[in-house]
């Protein structure tokens, strides 16, 4: 079954009643895709991913390195200093090579939009 015939009645016939008529926004530009600088090959795998509340892994981990330095600048423990900055050392040996693995620090189009992305996310 062709749904797409119904699809296009359907819309028709809401043009004739006048349904979008005073729709929000009408007469306005559309709002600009805050993923418009997100290369194409990876706009929607971001879209599905913060649709979801999710972060892609690398910016995952990004996020959690951040939150480490900022809870190394703060302990005073020198055995949780030395704990945490274990943990943030693998952490960004796992970022390393994760980067490296997807050949996104090589991609001219990534450094071209990494400090883009990396402001989207809050880094």
């Amino acid at each position: 079954m062709d749904f797409g015939h119904l699809i296009e009645e359907k819309i028709k016939q809401s043009i004739k009643n006048g349904d979008f008529e005073n729709l929000p926004g009408k007469g306005k530009p559309l709002p600009k895709d805050e993923l418009a600088y997100v290369p194409d090959e990876m706009r929607n795998s971001y879209r599905i991913l913060k649709n979801a509340n999710m972060l892609p892994e690398e910016m995952q981990l990004k996020k959690e390195i951040v939150n480490l330095e900022e809870l190394l600048e703060e302990i005073k423990d020198p055995e949780r200093s030395a704990y945490v900055r274990k943990e943030l050392s693998e952490k960004r040996i796992r970022f390393n090579l994760m980067m490296e693995k997807r050949r996104l620090n090589q991609s001219g189009a990534f450094r071209q939009y990494q400090n883009k992305i990396n402001s989207h996310f809050g880094f």
